[in-house]
């Protein structure tokens, strides 16, 4: 890719786009009065998903970005799984009935930390709370550090199906440089385990762009990630925004890579994936011919949701936990980040909302644009514009630096059809970011 490109559009600060409006958008002016009202109002027979975040790490790592704190006890641990049912029976009282569930996910934070006896116990309550089908998906996060035999035997018999595994890199350099030394054999341990017992959809998470990272080193650690065959992987592009997470001042910014050496390293990475057998998914997704992901992008079905790409096609996703983001059919909702604020909410009997969104009918139109471009570097706008009602040629005509973008090669267009060359697919947020109308920056 052209360095000029590179330096043009590519910037840190701007937004992944799995959700739309993003986060900085949300206020206090959508309350845990507006949550308990959208909840009410979701329609008894559609299927939901639910996501639990467990912020509890025992290790710290500094590249990471998502709200988590360091314990080495137990207690607080327990203490927080007890507000998280307490926070579970409050949604249920909320909701018109016990809504069908299609999809779970255990994020943090380090999930299995809360340990196999209150998992069991956590997961038993959410099926007597809702009604799970007999296919849902029920995925975790593992840090296969931390993963012992009986969790991973907890986890096959409570009817675990897919887990998520965080490697980043097999280089122990780089390892060392962001305070996340993790063997090979670790890793490879806690394939096995999960296997055994039944768990044998597996994702693992690479990063590109960490600190002494080189070309080399990146395809190694995708070479050995490919011997383990997992099923799909997301490669990351490493966020270093250390006035927004402070852990990351730790990091020697002397030793990060450029734009031009991420790029190398992102395309380096895809290459090895591909020449594998994987298939590319969207930005940084990489997946199984047989993969339900694979499957999704096949049929044009695709989803954007906060945790990256989904197959799920549920309109509606439920938080618990601090900093969860909940999507309902109104719009979108945050639970409080800090826990001890979220604790003293639940403690006193009501939800746990810090802030949230409304959203409006152009906020959808705008969301569905921004979803099929991350999801299939391709929109038909004026489709979308039809859709839902909206004035192609207007749309088209407000959409900032998207003329800029096309006289720079990045997009073709033809006819409100809008096509991210795949030489840049490395800048797609940028394409996305010309359909943002809160993007409070200066165009490019």
């Amino acid at each position: 890719m052209q360095t000029s490109i590179l330096d043009k559009y590519c910037d840190a600060r701007l937004p992944w786009y799995t959700i739309y409006p993003t986060v900085s958008e949300f206020s206090a002016a959508v309350s845990a009065g507006a949550c308990e009202r959208w909840l009410r109002r979701l329609p008894g027979d559609d299927p939901v998903s639910l996501y639990l975040h467990v912020p509890f790490c025992r290790s710290i790592c500094w590249y990471c970005g998502f709200p988590t704190q360091l314990t080495c006890r137990d207690k607080p641990i327990l203490d927080f799984v007890a507000m998280l049912r307490d926070e579970i029976r409050l949604v249920a009282d909320h909701v018109p009935q016990a809504l069908p569930v299609s999809d779970v996910h255990f994020g943090g934070g380090t999930p299995t930390s809360i340990g196999p006896t209150a998992f069991l116990e956590l997961l038993e309550l959410l099926r007597r709370c809702f009604m799970f089908s007999k296919m849902a998906t029920i995925a975790i996060e593992i840090d296969p550090r931390a993963l012992t035999a009986e969790m991973a035997e907890t986890l096959g018999a409570a009817g675990v199906n897919r887990a998520s595994i965080g490697v980043q890199s097999f280089d122990p350099i780089v390892q060392k440089a962001v305070n996340r030394v993790q063997s090979e054999a670790q890793t490879a341990t806690a394939v096995e385990r999960l296997r055994r017992h039944g768990i044998r959809r597996i994702n693992f998470d690479l990063i590109f762009g960490l600190p002494n990272q080189t070309v080399p080193s990146c395809v190694q650690s995708a070479k050995t990630a490919i011997a383990m065959r997992p099923d799909r992987l997301a490669v990351f592009g490493y966020a270093h925004v250390p006035s927004y997470m402070k852990r990351q001042r730790l990091i020697d910014e002397e030793a990060l890579p450029d734009n031009a050496a991420r790029a190398e390293q992102a395309a380096a990475v895809a290459d090895t994936l591909v020449a594998a057998g994987y298939r590319q998914i969207g930005l940084d997704h990489f997946a199984l011919p047989d993969d339900e992901l694979t499957l999704a992008q096949k049929a044009g079905r695709l989803r954007r949701n906060s945790l990256g790409y989904s197959a799920d096609t549920c309109k509606t996703v439920i938080g618990f936990g601090p900093s969860a983001i909940g999507r309902l059919g109104d719009g979108y909702v945050q639970n409080e980040i800090a826990t001890g604020s979220y604790n003293q909410h639940i403690r006193a009997g009501r939800l746990a909302i810090s802030r949230g969104y409304t959203l409006t009918d152009e906020d959808r139109l705008h969301a569905a644009i921004i979803e099929r471009l991350m999801c299939d570097l391709q929109v038909d706008v004026s489709a979308i514009c039809a859709a839902h009602g909206f004035d192609p040629a207007a749309f088209l005509d407000s959409a900032e630096r998207l003329e800029m973008l096309a006289e720079d090669g990045v997009v073709d267009i033809d006819k409100g059809f809008i096509r991210v060359k795949q030489e840049h697919r490395f800048v797609l947020r940028a394409v996305a970011s010309a359909f943002d109308a809160y993007l409070g920056r200066s165009p490019y």
